[in-house]
């Protein structure tokens, strides 16, 4: 019996231990978005960044359903996780071809983060894994929306366009999905 007492303090300290190290393990992550990782995807058949402050999660693409008289780039509503969500065709958007989505098993929804008040998830052809923009070259900044200027080349040439789904949001063509 006079182990019993003993355990607890044990567990306690296991407890605190085990929270010391998930706060440092959110810090770390905290600081690596800060430190300039970004989501490398395929959108349009173009390599993409996108700052991962700015996104929720990555979702295999489900069911939307379309809603009547909406551009052809807005594909419908769908429900992930219990929250309904427009899902954004970029490419289409930007006046390029939709991807073929019964041909690729490769393609994504990529919410956008809860604190951009906008709720809706991009469709990417392709995740390509974290990029640091540390490790790349800025190159000049581009004509276009103020959304999609940034662009970037990494060590292997290849050129990537940062996208800021913040300034993308209050542009008002995005919000405008249905024909007035």
């Amino acid at each position: 019996m006079s182990s019993a007492p003993e355990a607890k303090p044990e567990r306690r300290s296991r407890l605190r231990q085990y929270q010391v190290q998930l706060l440092e393990r959110m810090q770390a992550a905290r600081g690596d978005a800060a430190a300039g990782r970004e989501l490398g995807v395929t959108i349009g058949g173009r390599p993409c960044l996108l700052d991962l402050t700015q996104i929720g999660e990555i979702v295999s693409p489900q069911t939307a359903t379309p809603v009547p008289l909406t551009r052809d780039w807005y594909l419908g509503l769908t429900n992930i996780r219990g929250n309904l969500t427009g899902v954004i065709d970029l490419a289409r958007y930007l006046g390029q071809p939709a991807a073929d989505a019964a041909v690729s098993s490769d393609l994504r929804w990529i919410t956008f983060a809860p604190g951009l008040g906008f709720n809706c998830a991009l469709q990417a052809e392709r995740v390509l894994g974290l990029r640091r923009l540390a490790e790349m070259t800025a190159l000049d900044a581009a004509d276009g929306p103020a959304w999609c200027r940034q662009h970037f080349s990494d060590g292997d040439g290849r050129q990537w366009t940062r996208l800021d789904l913040a300034q993308l949001v209050r542009e008002p063509g995005f919000s405008q999905v249905g024909y007035i």
